[in-house]
C-alpha cells in the first residue's frame, strides 16, 4: 500500500480548532514536523481539510 509524506509548513497558531485538532492527528504540532500515514480515504479528507497548512509528497 502506498504512503504519504505529510510536513507542516504553517503555524497552527490562530487557526481553527478543528484544523489544530485534524493537524495532532496527523501527528503534526510544530512547523517542519514530518509523519508518513497510509494512503487512504479518511487521511486524504484529512488532508483536503489542512491542505493550506502542509506539504505532501507521495511515496510509492
Amino acid at each position: 500500500m502506498a504512503n504519504i509524506q505529510i510536513t507542516l509548513k504553517k503555524s497552527l497558531a490562530g487557526r481553527k480548532q478543528q484544523h489544530i485538532a485534524t493537524a495532532h492527528a496527523l501527528g503534526l504540532k510544530k512547523i517542519n514536523d514530518v509523519t508518513v500515514q497510509p494512503d487512504n480515504a479518511a487521511t486524504r479528507g484529512k488532508l483536503a481539510q489542512i491542505g493550506y497548512l502542509i506539504e505532501i509528497v507521495e511515496e510509492a
